[in-house]
């Protein structure tokens, strides 16, 4: 089937109309490239090309101004905008920018759609009063600004455009209206030139305006592109601006309509796929086109239009490696470049109001890979060093000095990123730009390889550079708050243009660069609700029912846009895939688009529905499992040649699968700042702490005076163990200095809990203060004597009863260190953990022979004082009224050995493999 450009060269050729002697104008520049290779076959020799406009560059060439670019637009706004006199209190240009885009989004379609401005504006201005408290006597100082600010519309229109045209400059809508006011002279100065308006659709009051005076004077011809199933039913929104024009134009009322035609009727296969999120659209777009490839089929007769472009970089990635060449006919704009979060977060630790650099901010900037790439010194990377000196100290906040220490090789780059920018904006652009230069120069040792990441980074030079020159003309950025903003503002309005073959390999596009474009196999993705079509989601000030009677667009009419473009790509098409995300987020509910539902309504296609579903791996019944091998074996040989300790056999009764990493594997967790201090540490402290206070009174019988000095003492040796285990984090500050109270807190409480005791009568001799013990057990079936070890926080003499303690810095209650069954020891970690320890340090002590009966062992809570000692007991049943048995007996010590030994050779089978349990 002929496409549509070949069909309008076939009609003029035949009409002996000379084509080097035409002007066309279209939608795009992309369809000008199409038209000129489609000109080629209708001149048998060398001819000049015609006249071929995209329509924005007619526009130009009409109202004789330039475009100004997005950059620009919003200096010379704010120039204006501070130079009108009735707007007292002018917002900063950080605030200017919140609502700047949205206004000059309202001026550009007021222009284009030719509207009075000083009609709706004043509308607009009377609408507010009516709604805003204009009838109020007393009006606040809020409400005279925001009544100020809507006043301030006309003036700021009027200044605007005033000074852009002073200067030759114009946005899109003034474009637009300007060249309607020049359209008599230039019918005037061009009357022997023929136009032809081809593809187009939605125009604007300003295109129809001149292409109907054009067609009016004979000295221009359109061609639509549109279905008669469209343009003879009036409920169909494919068809919505193109029924009016053939309407309501004078000019077709004795003049032919080019064209309509019958093709959206013809049969085509069309395949609605449902996946899983946009990485799954596309996936299986790149399986569609591994399809194609296998089936042989012209891939330059391809086409994948992106509903949601921001799909374009997962796509390229998915694309088939023997896909022999693409070309991409749309931009990436700036936020989907990987070096946007560079400078995102380089302006994020400027900002920060800190004398100091906060460790956060530091590693993200270095852990860049980027900037990670730039400390590479011959086989050593520095910045891996000084990642790790920031961890193993803890520093929270780092000092710029410290850090050029730390990494004395790349001084000069630690400098550049780290050094203040003292709010100025001027510096923050020098230093933006050399660290630009920096990563240039790396990127340039390796050509070959960076040409991508080159590109990247000389499109992110034009934005910085392009400010750095409109801040010289325009100084009002004036804080690097302010350029951070700007710097935003580009970020979603600048793009990469791609830059390829345009007439090679297969066709990746957005949808409006599809406009006049005709392929036989298409691929749509995103064809969800509030994609395709989009909703409304466009901000402005002018309501709804304003835009309704000045006919501006809304989103009805852009939704009649977006229909359009879709069932043209249809129209001509043998083959269709239509790719939507069938899981619900935020933006939209996982629902197909109406443009489908219709599709199936119209009943003239093949319309298949298709699931894809991720290939899931089959699941074991466990999650982790592993099976004990010789050499496994061997490792738990020597871990209980060694010694094992009650924490590392509670670690396998919590979980196998933990225990075999840390104790077999040897994998430790990966080291971290502690921005607050851990549980781990703060434990370690109190501990370290108590050990010091306590061995001066080893061998001795506790005294008040003795306590009391070492009370005096504590909190200056708590301060000493955190700057010991805590490094050099901040505890001067937020929930770090309450910890620290906490610990005084939890000593002191100690103390005088020891102190009541002696005052009640009591006596306490202290006999082991954090002791070291080491026994060795033999088991059943083990030919080898296996090694236990611990280290027990406390043994004292409590009027004639060895107790075993141990302290526990969190909250810990008496019915933790009871057990009804023994076997629960072995098997329930929660319930019976506590107990498990503090009974196996009994039993290593009596082993040993180091304590004489009546023994008890148990627990200090410090979170639970109050109780005491927690001491372990064996209970005859579960609830109340049980009785309890605190006294460890050889009967007791004997059932633990039991359990004991159950676990060590459980360990060792080589028949029970590790596997993981719920926690």
């Amino acid at each position: 089937m002929p496409s549509f450009i070949q069909d309008v060269l076939s009609y003029l050729n035949e009409n002996n109309d000379d084509l080097s002697r035409l002007t066309f104008v279209l939608p795009s520049k992309r369809a000008g490239v199409f038209l000129l290779k489609e000109l080629s076959p209708f001149f048998a020799k060398s001819h000049f090309a015609p006249e071929i406009f995209s329509v924005e560059e007619f526009i130009e060439e009409l109202a004789q101004l330039k475009s100004i670019s997005n950059t620009e637009i919003i200096f010379h706004f704010y120039q204006v905008y501070k130079s009108i006199d009735n707007v007292q209190d002018h917002d900063s240009f950080h605030d200017f920018l919140s609502w700047a885009r949205i206004l000059l989004h309202d001026f550009n379609e007021i222009d284009r759609y030719l509207v009075d401005p000083d009609a709706i504006f004043g509308y607009l201005e009377a609408v507010k009063d009516l709604n805003h408290w204009s009838m109020m006597r007393d009006q606040t100082g809020l409400v005279k600004n925001y009544m100020r600010f809507w006043k301030s519309f006309k003036p700021l229109y009027k200044s605007l455009s005033e000074s852009l045209i002073e200067n030759g400059f114009g946005y899109q809508g003034l474009l637009y209206r300007e060249a309607v006011n020049n359209l008599e002279t230039y019918i005037e100065q061009h009357s022997n030139r023929h136009h032809i308006f081809m593809g187009f659709n939605a125009l604007n009051t300003a295109e129809s305006t001149i292409i109907q005076e054009l067609v009016q004077n004979d000295l221009a011809t359109t061609f639509w592109d549109i279905d008669d199933w469209f343009l003879d039913h009036n409920t169909h929104s494919a068809g919505y601006f193109i029924r009016q024009y053939r309407k309501r134009w004078r000019y077709f009322e004795g003049s032919p309509f080019y064209w309509s035609h019958d093709h959206y009727r013809s049969k085509k296969a069309i395949h609605v796929i449902g996946t899983t999120k946009n990485i799954g659209q596309a996936k299986h777009v790149g399986d569609l086109i591994s399809k194609e490839l296998k089936q042989q089929r012209d891939i330059k007769k391809t086409a994948v239009i992106l509903g949601d472009e921001t799909l374009l970089i997962p796509v390229l990635t998915a694309m088939p490696l023997d896909l022999q060449a693409l070309n991409v006919t749309m931009g990436l704009t700036l936020k989907q470049i990987p070096l946007a979060n560079l400078f995102e977060s380089w302006f994020s630790l400027h900002l920060k109001k800190s004398s100091q650099l906060y460790y956060r901010d530091v590693l993200e900037l270095v852990s860049h890979s980027t900037i990670r790439s730039l400390y590479m010194r011959h086989d050593r990377n520095e910045a891996d060093q000084l990642i790790k000196t920031i961890k193993d100290k803890n520093l929270t906040f780092i000092g710029l000095q410290q850090l050029i220490d730390l990494a004395p090789a790349n001084a000069h780059l630690t400098a550049l990123i780290f050094e203040s920018w003292e709010n100025n904006p001027e510096k923050a652009i020098d230093n933006i730009l050399d660290l630009i230069h920096m990563i240039k120069s790396f990127y340039d040792e390796d050509k070959e390889h960076n040409k991508l990441p080159l590109e990247f980074l000389y499109r992110f030079y034009q934005l910085f550079n392009s400010i750095k020159i409109l801040m010289k003309d325009f100084p009002f950025i004036d804080s690097v708050k302010a350029l951070q903003s700007l710097y935003r503002d580009q970020l979603n309005k600048e793009a990469l243009n791609f830059q390829g073959e345009p007439l090679q390999g297969l066709q990746i596009m957005g949808m409006l660069e599809s406009r006049t474009l005709d392929f036989e196999t298409v691929i749509i993705t995103s064809v969800n609700e509030g994609i395709l079509p989009s909703g409304q989601s466009a901000q402005s000030f002018i309501p709804y029912d304003l835009k309704k009677e000045y006919g501006l667009p809304t989103s009805r009419e852009k939704d009649a846009v977006y229909a359009y473009h879709f069932y043209r790509l249809i129209q001509r098409a043998k083959t269709v895939y239509l790719l939507y995300n069938t899981e619900p987020d935020v933006l939209n509910g996982g629902e197909m688009s109406r443009f489908i539902t219709q599709l199936e309504v119209d009943g003239f296609h093949d319309v298949r529905h298709e699931i894809i579903q991720p290939k899931l791996p089959q699941l074991f019944e466990h999650e982790k499992l592993v099976k004990k091998g010789p050499e496994i074996i061997s490792k738990i040989k020597s871990l209980y040649e060694y010694g094992i300790s009650p924490s590392a056999l509670l670690q396998y009764v919590r979980n196998p699968i933990d225990f075999y990493a840390k104790y077999i594997v040897g994998i430790e967790e990966a080291e971290q700042v502690e921005e607050i201090v851990a549980a781990n540490t703060l434990g370690t402290v109190i501990h370290e702490t108590l050990r010091e206070l306590y061995k001066p009174f080893l061998d001795k019988v506790l005294t008040i005076k003795g306590l009391e000095d070492a009370k005096i003492k504590s909190s200056k040796l708590i301060l000493h163990q955190f700057k010991t285990y805590y490094k050099e984090g901040d505890l001067k500050r937020g929930k770090n200095l309450i910890i620290l109270e906490i610990a005084k807190q939890y000593v002191s409480k100690l103390i005088d809990q020891d102190k009541l005791s002696i005052e009640a009568g009591n006596k306490i001799k202290l006999l082991g203060v954090e002791k070291s013990i080491k026994c060795s057990v033999r088991i059943k079936g083990v030919p080898f004597k296996i090694n236990l070890k611990g280290q027990i926080d406390r043994i004292d003499d409590f009027n004639g009863t060895t107790r075993v303690i141990d302290y526990k810095t969190g909250q810990v209650s008496s019915d933790q260190v009871e057990i009804v069954e023994w076997a629960d020891l072995i098997s329930d970690y929660k319930a019976s953990g506590k107990s498990f320890q503090v009974l196996m340090y009994a039993f290593m002590l009596n082993s040993l022979g180091m304590i004489d009966d009546p023994i008890e062992a148990g627990i200090i809570s410090m979170r639970n004082l109050n109780s005491g000692f927690l001491k372990f007991a064996k209970k005859n049943r579960k609830g109340r009224g049980a009785i309890k048995n605190s006294i460890i007996t050889k009967e007791i010590l004997k059932n633990f050995e039991i359990q004991l030994s159950d676990l060590l050779g459980e360990i060792l089978d080589p028949e029970i493999d590790f596997i993981e349990k719920e926690i």
